[in-house]
């Protein structure tokens, strides 16, 4: 009967907007006559798979590996190409759209089809693409495959269809940009050299057509040699042989003399008349020896040869060419030269590329350059040209998220509307000054502020410290205040103590925020096991920074098995570790990594350091790494753990409430049978310090050096995978092999240790100085695959292992229970309690849930003096993994926030007739439900597991086995539709949802098929049906999982393309259009038409249409919009029907006619003639 119901149970939790039913027979404890039973709880849920659907929205940051760029002089719009085969498209504020290839080839080169709506990309694979720019997501029209010649170099001349496509082989070929098909007309090679030159010329570094006859096309090969080659004629003008290579050239408007950019930093000027030998030959950074050689320079990789209405001297930039000598201190340089004037710009990052704006998109017009835009490896600037001393525009664009690397993120929808402002107000005054006064010239496009929005603001945290506030509402991003945390500590110097050692690490790298935007109190976790508690004022002040020491470190290591039977618990043994001393009573060693600056502080107004919490070292060991945090400005509250155990600081009183070790949190009932172990006798030195787990988070190779981890052949005799199920053993997991679990205590590998039996040879384990860099909150997850011959290192940095098998139990392994999550909370401390009251929920690595009751004196008076009591109540219940999240729920299934304090400014004016009070907000569970009685629901989540709990009866109501192949990285539960889910991100990619209190599967989806330790630190969920996390070292990608905001996402998303008149021509004058101008006419349709050229060879290049169709577009556009999207491409597609009819309507009409002209003429021709005659 109990199977029966229980089935019963199943099927009415799986129904879509059911009522969700608890299992029967699954209650921990007996309620009371006022708490409401499991039986009453009857929750309506709203929530079905419709309501839910994944759908990245936009990107933000600087592009990660860029290669080129190019920029839409009419339209004023900016694509910027990458390494990893993405496209960024840039325009106004607002206006930002990424795209990328499906094949993930690196884009070498961009064109716009100007004033077109359109852009084609080349790319490494040999492909040409043509991307349709005039819908809000732009999406391939076609593809041209490339098959026997690899494309080095593409030219699209104005106006023109025909776009010219150079190779590696040094042909040249042209395709018609509409049908995408190659033409028939080819310059091969042989044709462009002499027949004399037996050496091939080297692949096509440049294509251009003439600014004074469009029929001729000057082609440019790296051997140095450049061709005119006369489209009409099919032959060559004019050869120009010169020693060195060539990287670029640039033509004169009037296109009578061009400059080409050399491999010995060498610039050449050329005139038609005589090409025999360059008019000039300059070298701008080198000199003439004494001996007269001349310096050895680098190469001049580009050269822009501009003319200017204001002045008779023409602008010369270059970037590169200086001499070997004074390059090997300097940056990389932009050098501007115009008339005497030589400027250089140094650089802090390589250039990739750069461009030069002018007004006009002739290319037979007096350019006027205005700006060059510059593209650098990890940058993005504008030059002004038009101020002599050259300053660079306001950058509008979240370009400087990589400023130092992200360590940590934190999203927060639905903020206080008041909390933008005011943060925006105080950073502008952080803005660096000296800025060109004029527009960004970047100002394409056209974006709106959707109806939709709400205040949103993204936490990034940085390895050198600092914290940035950014505000995401609407998609967009801009930064509103930067927080440098380091400011609180002295500056470590080289051989002061431990300080000294970290020099030349980052001991200051964010590891967790935690952040109350409605008290707008702040806490930052560094990795040098600091904690830093900041308040918001308006106004500046002079304070002293309080500084709080604690003792929490165990010297010896406990192995922990399950207890047999649950009902009879063991007791811990009497012989084990006493909970540590008070805070800063130890041996000398008792200090903390980093020195709090114990003079007063002048801080200005905006987050100002209160109070900072530092654990200390012992027996010379570094401090194990913070793991949880959770702070409450009600409750004046602030609590941490790590693998040691749990400290509890009342920051009103500037006090140490607990340091408790995460054994003594049990008390007499601990779940688990603790033999205890002798001490370790070997310690490791202090410059193995914790800083090192940093590495991972960097990209370039130097910090890999770095990296703290044990190298992955130490694994190759000895490799062992580790039980995850929770009955076998705890909770723990590996990176490169090696334990990253919040416990951060070493785990035996090798052979199963038997009694009586020696141990085998075991590897040298990594010691508690050196745990890895991780948030508490994402699970023991970071399990990455053992190498083998075929894996680059790079692939097995970056990559998850998809299973944990078991082969070794509990008992064979040493580890340390870590606190993994904490959370403040009006709750239950016991289970016959009739009144709430303030708790702190503990979660722990070994899946083990606990709480601790705390009483809070309630008058304001008494609560700065009296002290607070709390200590454990036993354990609330277990689950298999390692507990990430905790979120209370009242009986109608409503979310209930935890309190706070009303935000005051501490350093404001004070009224005497008012004295200052603190406000605070409480959301009792009684408060906010009549109908259940008292109580509330608790959801626990973990790596493995789900659980709903009734409280105070602490009766698991649901129970959910969310994964196990896998585990989970991130678990929140977060506001969507106007009800609530538990939105979890597992180490297979998988994004999944599931509604609450039933816990039923609402979604499921294989996201992101391959996941890495970046994205695991970084993925966060939050309200409003949003998540993101950083796609790579210097993005943050934004996601939505909900499915009305992919309806509306077209409404929000900026317009790439606005229809602006073309610019005309200008008007040259009689004289100069007879004597000089271009008076014939260039076809290029009767040149490389099919009618002329004939076709191409089809194994040349192979045609792939675009997925453009309507069924597509019904796939790729919701809502109004998409409606509209496919109503106007359906309209267009019947115009362009009925024009197709109308024109073989009037062939057939013309046809018609002439064919009873002749008719009529063949009538008179024969009318008198006899029936012989004819």
């Amino acid at each position: 009967m109990k199977k029966f119901r229980k089935v019963l149970d199943g099927l009415s939790s799986s129904s879509p907007g059911g009522v969700a039913s608890p299992s029967c027979g699954s209650a921990a404890g007996t309620p009371t006559s006022h708490a409401p039973t499991p039986q009453d709880i009857h929750v309506q849920e709203t929530l079905v798979s419709e309501n839910f659907q994944i759908c990245k929205t936009v990107r933000h940051g600087f592009p990660y590996q860029p290669t080129c760029l190019a920029f839409d002089p009419v339209q004023k719009i900016l694509a910027i190409g990458s390494r990893t085969g993405g496209i960024r498209i840039l325009g106004r504020p607002g206006v930002d759209c990424y795209s990328q290839h499906e094949s993930g080839a690196a884009v070498l080169q961009l064109q716009f089809l100007i004033n077109e709506g359109a852009l084609v990309t080349a790319c490494a694979d040999d492909t040409l693409h043509l991307w349709n720019l005039r819908q809000r997501r732009p999406a391939i029209l076609h593809s041209l495959k490339f098959n026997r010649e690899r494309i080095t170099f593409c030219h699209l001349p104005f106006q023109s269809k025909w776009l010219y496509v150079g190779t590696e082989r040094g042909n040249t070929h042209i395709v018609n940009i509409e049908s995408f098909v190659l033409s028939g007309y080819v310059i091969m090679w042989n044709k462009a050299i002499e027949l004399a030159t037996k050496a091939h010329p080297g692949p096509v570094v440049h294509l251009s057509d003439s600014p004074k006859d469009e029929g001729k096309l000057l082609i440019g090969f790296e051997s140095g040699t450049v061709v005119q080659w006369d489209l009409r004629a099919k032959k060559v003008d004019f050869r120009i042989y010169y020693d060195e290579a060539i990287h670029s050239v640039s033509w004169h408007h009037e296109g009578k003399q061009f400059m080409c950019s050399h491999s010995d930093g060498s610039l050449t000027m050329w005139n038609l008349r005589n090409t025999a030998r360059p008019i000039q030959i300059t070298y701008p950074h080198g000199k003439i020896l004494k001996d007269g050689r001349k310096e050895s320079c680098k190469p001049i990789l580009k050269v822009e040869y501009k003319t200017s209405r204001n002045s008779s001297e023409p602008y010369v930039i270059f970037s590169g060419g200086l001499s070997y000598d004074k390059s090997g201190g300097r940056r990389p340089t932009l050098t501007i030269m115009h008339g005497k004037a030589i400027t250089v710009l140094e650089m802090d990052h390589p250039i990739v590329e750069f461009l030069v704006l002018c007004d006009t998109p002739y290319s037979n017009e007096v350019q006027d350059p205005y700006a060059v835009v510059v593209l650098l490896e990890k940058d993005f600037i504008v030059v002004d040209l038009t101020q002599s001393n050259f300053p660079i525009f306001e950058n509008p664009y979240p370009m400087d998220i990589h400023e130092s690397p992200v360590t940590c993120t934190a999203y927060f929808a639905e903020c206080p509307p008041d909390i933008i402002p005011i943060l925006y107000s105080i950073g502008a005054k952080q803005k660096k000054t000296g800025y060109s006064h004029k527009e960004w010239p970047v100002s394409g496009g056209t974006w709106t502020l959707g109806s939709q929005t709400y205040p949103e603001i993204i936490v990034t945290g940085h390895a050198d410290g600092t914290v940035k506030f950014w505000d995401a509402s609407a998609i967009t991003l801009q930064m509103l205040y930067k927080l440098k945390t380091s400011k609180v500590f002295e500056k470590p110097k080289a051989g002061e103590g431990r300080a000294g050692e970290l020099v030349e690490e980052d001991p200051y790298a964010v590891q967790m925020v935690s952040w109350c935007p409605h008290s707008r109190l702040f806490c930052v976790v560094g990795i040098s096991a600091h904690v830093i508690l900041y308040r918001f004022s308006k106004h500046d002040a002079n304070t002293q920074i309080v500084s709080l020491e604690v003792r929490l470190q165990f010297d010896s290591e406990d192995v922990i098995s399950p207890s047999e039977a649950e009902n009879n618990p063991c007791f811990s043994d009497p012989s084990s570790p006493q909970p540590p001393g008070s805070p800063g009573s130890g041996t000398q060693d008792s200090l903390p990594c980093l020195k709090v600056k114990s003079r007063p502080v002048r801080m200005p107004p905006g987050y100002q350091a209160e109070m900072v919490v530092q654990l200390q070292w012992v027996d010379g060991e570094p401090p194990q790494q913070i793991t949880s945090l959770d702070i409450n400005s009600a409750y004046g509250l602030l609590a941490f753990g790590n693998c040691n155990g749990l400290t509890v600081v009342d920051f009103l009183q500037k006090t140490i409430l607990m340091c408790m070790g995460t054994l003594d949190l049990y008390g007499a009932a601990d779940p688990y049978q603790r033999l205890t172990r002798s001490p370790r006798k070997n310690r490791q030195s202090t410059s193995d310090f914790c800083m090192r787990g940093l590495s991972h988070f960097y990209s370039d190779s130097k910090k890999r050096i770095r990296t703290s981890y044990q190298s992955l052949t130490e694994l190759s005799d000895n490799q062992v995978s580790m039980d995850m199920e929770r009955s076998k053993s705890p909770t723990s997991d590996h990176v490169n092999g090696h334990c990253t679990s919040p416990t951060s205590q070493p785990c035996s590998v090798g052979k199963p240790r038997i009694t009586g039996v020696p141990e085998g040879p075991r590897l040298t384990r990594r010691g508690p100085g050196r745990p890895p860099f991780r948030k508490a909150q994402s699970a023991a997850c970071m399990e990455i695959s053992l190498p083998v011959s075929s894996h680059t290192e790079e692939s097995r940095e970056n990559s998850f292992s998809r299973s944990r098998s078991s082969s070794v139990s509990s008992i064979d392994r040493d580890t340390k229970e870590s606190v993994t999550t904490l959370q403040f909370g009006e709750s239950y401390g016991r289970k016959g309690d009739a009144l709430p009251t303030a708790c702190l929920w503990v979660g722990t690595s070994l899946g083990v849930v606990l709480l601790l009751p705390i009483s809070i004196p309630t008058e304001e008076e008494e609560r700065m003096e009296e002290p607070i009591t709390m200590g454990p109540s036993g354990t609330v219940l277990m689950l298999k993994g390692s507990v990430l999240r905790f979120a209370f729920l009242d009986c109608g299934g409503a979310l209930i926030q935890s309190p706070y304090e009303v935000w005051r400014d501490p350093n404001g004016p004070e009224d005497p007739d008012r004295p200052r009070r603190r406000k605070l907000i409480n959301f009792s569970p009684s408060s906010s439900q009549e109908a259940c009685g008292d109580g509330h629901l608790a959801v626990v989540c973990s790596e493995k597991q789900a659980k709903v709990i009734l409280m105070p009866t602490q009766a698991v109501l649901f129970t959910h086995n969310i994964t196990e192949s896998s585990f989970l990285l991130r678990a929140d539960v977060v506001s969507v539709c106007n009800s609530v889910c538990l939105a979890c991100f597992c180490a297979n990619g998988h994004i999944m949802t599931l509604s609450l209190p039933s816990l039923r599967p609402l979604m499921d989806i294989n996201y992101l098929p391959l996941t890495d330790l970046r994205i695991a630190r970084t993925f966060v969920f939050t309200n409003g049906g949003q998540a993101l996390y950083l796609s790579s070292p210097t993005e943050i990608q934004r996601l939505t999982y909900s499915q009305e905001m992919t309806d509306n996402l077209q409404d929000m998303l900026g317009e790439l393309f606005t229809p602006i008149e073309t610019p005309e021509a200008q008007n040259k004058g009689f004289l100069k259009g007879f004597f000089g101008g271009n008076a014939q006419t260039f076809d290029r349709e009767e040149l490389f038409g099919e009618a002329a050229a004939g076709k191409a060879s089809r194994s040349l290049a192979q045609h792939i249409p675009g997925p453009m169709g309507l069924e597509n577009m019904k796939a790729a556009a919701g809502g109004v919009v998409g409606d509209l999207a496919r109503a106007r491409i359906a309209l267009d597609q019947r115009g362009e029907r009925l024009g197709e009819l109308e024109e073989r309507t009037a062939l057939m009409m013309n046809s018609a006619e002439t064919f009873s002209t002749h008719a009529h003429q063949v009538m008179l021709k024969h009318k008198d003639k006899k029936w012989y005659q004819l």
